[in-house]
């Protein structure tokens, strides 16, 4: 055999061995059970990628369904809005709690989590539509008897997590206002995202609709182009350009040293998903959002009450059982073959995630990987006495 060819051979035993190995790894170590609600209503494709990297986080820390003992699956185990196949023909089904089942699904699961209650709407749901901000609902909101089942959850003292965009539209104000003081905290109204170009015409840029909201608030047109942050409240939109209100366009999540140590967080990680702005109340912030703001910036966000810091992860602070993520933290597109490998992250560094500042997969692991599996562990090692 000639050595070139040799060498190729052997190359190729060596990638396909490490993977196995890490395989090997992941089956044989210990499952831990834990029965797992999750409400994701913002389901539009069959990717399933509001729930899809929390499923993979319990997979990969070899969390399974309780007593059932097989491992989550993204397109079965979640309550919401499920498209059905063939997907052209724009069926589905809604999958929602009904209310002589929440006593049921209370005692008989240890941990809820509300990855996404904004829902599906017409203009996501038929594609060729013209994008307007907002079209006619076709299911979403959190409704009355999803604040039940969180009322319940907490009783009981179970592990609770929610999401970003609960108390927004479009959930009714009733249940806005009793999960608001369920969870201790308020919801300022207001929304953001960052854009890589405020150009409503580049591929990556800000939505069609946003200039007519501006020229009708400001009477000026739409002059950006650069990246920047856009908040948005019921009736108002502020724009802030890299440059001018901002000195760098990408919003980062900070947490202090302590908290990154106990959750295994870098101190500060890059977030370019939607996020929410919040009054945490008497709640713990572990985590805070930062818009990297000029004195020009910081003016704008004063005259509509707003600061350039505030809080992306809350947590309960008696029985530290209930969380709030003021960011689309779950909405992660991640490989979910690796999810069966052992400490990929290590191994598969350069194929995961890039050192970019903007690379949208290094939020999930760098942050929200590592911090879903410390709260699920710690959670569930309290209630087996481990």
């Amino acid at each position: 055999m000639k050595k070139p060819l040799l060498i190729t051979l052997v190359i190729l035993a060596v990638l396909l061995l490490i993977p196995a190995v890490s395989f090997i790894r992941w089956a044989f170590q210990e499952k831990k059970p834990i029965d797992v609600v999750i409400l994701d209503k913002t389901v539009p494709t069959l990717d399933r990628l509001g729930h899809r990297s929390f499923i993979y986080t319990l997979t990969n820390a070899r969390f399974v369904r309780g007593e059932k003992g097989g491992s989550f699956s993204a397109s079965r185990d979640y309550f919401g809005f499920e498209p059905l196949r063939p997907v052209r023909e724009k069926q589905f089904r809604k999958r929602d709690f009904r209310l002589t089942e929440l006593i049921d699904l209370a005692e008989n699961n240890d941990a809820l989590y509300y990855t996404d209650t904004y829902g599906v709407f017409f203009n996501d749901w038929y594609q060729g539509i013209k994008k307007t901000r907002r079209s006619r609902k076709l299911y979403g909101g959190l409704n009355n008897n999803d604040y039940l089942l969180l009322v319940e959850m907490k009783r009981r003292d179970k592990l609770v997590l929610v999401e970003y965009n609960t108390f927004d539209y479009p959930t009714a104000g009733l249940e806005k206002f009793k999960t608001e003081e369920l969870l201790g905290l308020s919801s300022k109204g207001w929304m953001g995202q960052y854009y890589k170009s405020l150009d409503t015409v580049s591929q990556h840029g800000a939505p069609a609709w946003m200039p007519a909201l501006y020229r009708k608030q400001y009477s000026e047109p739409w002059t950006f182009t650069k990246a920047g942050v856009v908040l948005l409240n019921e009736n108002s939109i502020i724009v802030m350009e890299e440059g001018k209100q901002l000195t760098t366009a990408l919003p980062v999540i900070r947490t202090n040293g302590t908290e990154a140590q106990k959750f295994g967080l870098p101190e500060s990680v890059p977030f370019i998903n939607s996020f929410d702005i919040i009054d945490p109340g008497k709640n713990n912030v572990i985590s805070e959002f930062v818009l990297n703001t000029t004195p020009e910036g910081d003016s704008l966000l004063a005259v509509n009450d707003l600061k350039a810091v505030f809080p992306a992860v809350t947590q309960e602070p008696l029985k530290q059982k209930t969380w709030y993520f003021s960011g689309d933290f779950a909405n992660n597109d991640i490989p979910f073959w690796t999810a069966r490998l052992k400490n990929i992250q290590k191994g598969g560094k350069a194929m995961l995630y890039s050192d970019h500042p903007d690379d949208p997969k290094r939020f999930f692991w760098l942050y929200y990987k590592p911090l879903i599996t410390s709260i699920f562990t710690e959670y569930q090692a309290g209630t087996t006495g481990k």
